[in-house]
């Protein structure tokens, strides 16, 4: 990951160095810094045809970083719907979107963040529930967080 242009610490420095590349004819490599930051083709095409004043807004970038670390990592089931709780709250608020794009912050730690509360808050299942499941166990932890708490720990990772 990031490893022609480095990480971006903003939508703006992506930006920025979009545009160096296109004042230069250099659209190989424009394309490249695309691929890198998750930026959909047809949007490099349209900035490069001029259609787009810019390669990314605000949201776009941080979604690209997304898709980046994502495609990064092996994810199911919980994990797929924290990320998706993710790119809500980015889409619905750009201050959140500006967060994910920092240089440091990533998709990994913030997945870690909700995992860590996710252990920490683990409670013991109800032994009835647990004989109804058929798991032949003497007891049986969860901690999995609502979609709330999820939101408030990705806020709080994002922010610190």
């Amino acid at each position: 990951m990031f490893d022609n242009f480095g990480e971006f610490d903003s939508w703006e420095e992506l930006n920025r160095t979009a545009e160096g590349l296109k004042n230069e004819g250099d659209l190989e490599n424009l394309k490249v810094l695309a691929a890198e930051n998750g930026i959909d083709e047809m949007d490099m095409v349209d900035y490069v045809n001029g259609d787009m004043s810019a390669l990314c807004t605000a949201v776009t970038a941080a979604l690209g970083k997304l898709a980046v670390e994502k495609a990064d990592m092996t994810i199911h089931e919980i994990v797929e719907d924290w990320i998706s709780y993710i790119e809500s709250e980015l889409t619905e608020n750009e201050q959140l979107a500006l967060l994910v794009r920092r240089k440091g912050k990533s998709l990994i730690g913030c997945i870690g963040a909700i995992l860590n509360w996710s252990y920490a808050q683990r409670y013991k299942v109800d032994d009835r529930i647990i004989k109804a499941s058929g798991i032949s166990a003497s007891g049986v932890e969860m901690g999995i967080p609502g979609m709330a708490t999820a939101k408030k720990l990705i806020w709080g990772y994002y922010t610190k």
